[in-house]
């Protein structure tokens, strides 16, 4: 992540210290280098306006000292002091910000009706020039592309931001996209589950026409290898995934089903049911104010996007 091509975005990955500046740096590869444009032990940027991401103002005229891909220093250019044999970069006139950190991504796009075609050697450079240090693919149609991807961006073979790599949605029939697996049961999302965490994937995404049974099995399984689960849901309402321990839950409550009148059990009433219904709904009423408080009491996230 932190093998930027331009200075400003080495300076907000740094500044980001994710799970990867933790750990030794890989060798980067021949090709990888070709996107390196810093790459010294000991880097002083001088003289910039940072946004530190906390919402505090921002500070200008500032100096980060970078030692070994962890910021050592950051202050005023008058006070800091530059370390013998740093490589110093003149940033007046430039901002340096945090990585931007996105939590719903896809590395695919489509390309013909109902076809979607494996972008990520694109993608994931394009995250990458835009000052993205960490994303999550929020759902995976690439099956192991996804996954090859994050494993030769780990070991320096390719250029991208730290990926947390989604497997294949799991998903019941109703979708109707043949790169789509169809689950049959319980027994067959708990074997889904642990065929893509052995491969590599690092976290889960439901979707919209899973049964209660299938999510929780899922869930479950997820659970037992340290791994999360998310869910773009329709079948299934969010205080039933909820209940059943989901973490996170997409698009806000733009796709939930909880308000739909006479909803039938596992069975998707379709988006545009579920998005009346919550029109209809008084935000400030007791049946959203109660849903808000389960997602809180059982610690569910929700993504905006």
């Amino acid at each position: 992540m932190r093998y930027r091509s331009r200075v400003a975005a080495f300076a907000s990955l740094t500044l980001l210290a994710g799970p990867e500046l933790h750990a030794q740096r890989p060798t980067l590869s021949t090709a990888v280098h070709a996107y390196v444009a810093v790459d010294t032990p000991t880097v002083a940027l001088t003289h910039a306006r940072v946004i530190d991401g906390t919402g505090a103002p921002a500070r200008v005229d500032q100096t980060v000292i970078i030692r070994d891909g962890r910021i050592a220093a950051l202050g005023s250019s008058r006070s800091v002091a530059v370390p013998v044999g740093a490589q110093v970069i003149d940033l007046t006139g430039k901002t340096v910000i945090p990585g931007l950190v996105m939590v719903h991504e896809h590395l695919f796009y489509p390309t013909a009706p109902g076809i979607y075609a494996n972008l990520a050697e694109s993608f994931t450079r394009l995250y990458l020039a835009g000052g993205v240090t960490s994303m999550r693919t929020g759902g995976n149609l690439n099956g192991y592309g996804d996954i090859g991807i994050k494993h030769d961006i780990d070991a320096g073979k390719k250029p991208g931001p730290w990926l947390d790599a989604t497997a294949p949605y799991l998903e019941g029939p109703g979708l109707g996209l043949d790169q789509v697996h169809e689950l049959t049961g319980a027994d067959d999302a708990r074997r889904m589950v642990n065929y893509w965490a052995d491969a590599g994937a690092t976290s889960f995404k439901a979707y919209m026409h899973i049964t209660r049974a299938e999510l929780g099995a899922a869930i479950e399984e997820a659970h037992k290898r340290g791994l999360k689960v998310t869910g773009h849901l329709c079948s299934v309402t969010y205080r039933e995934a909820a209940a059943l321990g989901i973490d996170d839950l997409e698009h806000g409550f733009f796709v939930s089903t909880d308000f739909v009148t006479n909803k039938k059990p596992d069975e998707c009433p379709g988006p545009g049911a579920g998005q009346t219904a919550l029109g209809a709904v008084d935000p400030n009423g007791d049946a959203v104010r109660s849903l808000i408080a389960d997602l809180v009491r059982h610690r569910v996230a929700l993504t905006s996007t």
